[in-house]
Parts: structure tokens; sequence; C-alpha cells
């Protein structure tokens, strides 16, 4: 696995502030929340995956250009941006 540059990390972490809300749209793990299960971002890591506090009580990571969220409008928390690969 390749990790992201310096400046990807740091653009993530511009675009996905702690408190950002996000859907999961999908997660290659076995315990992955479903998809479309909603959580809170609590930071970025060095390696560019979202730390997400997941609505269900799950804590696993988005992890850079493997696993996928979207995020939620911070108003309407229906509407969605285009997802994060």
């Amino acid at each position: 696995m390749k990790f992201p540059s310096k400046e990807t990390v740091d653009k993530l972490r511009q675009e996905y502030p702690a408190g950002t809300r996000v859907a999961l749209v999908r997660m290659d793990d076995v315990q992955a929340p479903p998809k479309g299960t909603k959580g809170t971002v609590t930071g970025v890591d060095d390696t560019g995956s979202l730390l997400v506090d997941w609505d269900n009580g799950s804590g696993l990571n988005v992890v850079f250009r493997v696993d996928g969220v979207r995020k939620l409008d911070p108003i309407t928390t229906n509407k969605t941006t285009e997802p994060i690969d």
C-alpha cells in the first residue's frame, strides 16, 4: 500500500475536519458497519485514514483509497457531496 503525500493528508484534514458528518459508502472489513451508516469524523491520521465515531458504536477507520464515505450536508444531513476514495 502506497501512503499519500503530506500535501494529500493536509488536504484531507482541511476537507474533513473534526465534527464532519459522513455516511459509509463502502468498507473492506468483515466487521464494517452497514452501508449508509452515519458517523462523525474525529480526525485524519498520517496515512490519510479518516477516524470516525460511527453512530452504531463502531470505531473502524475509513482507509484512504480502500474504503469510501460521502460527506453529509451540515445543515440538512440528507444532502451529500462526492464520496472520498
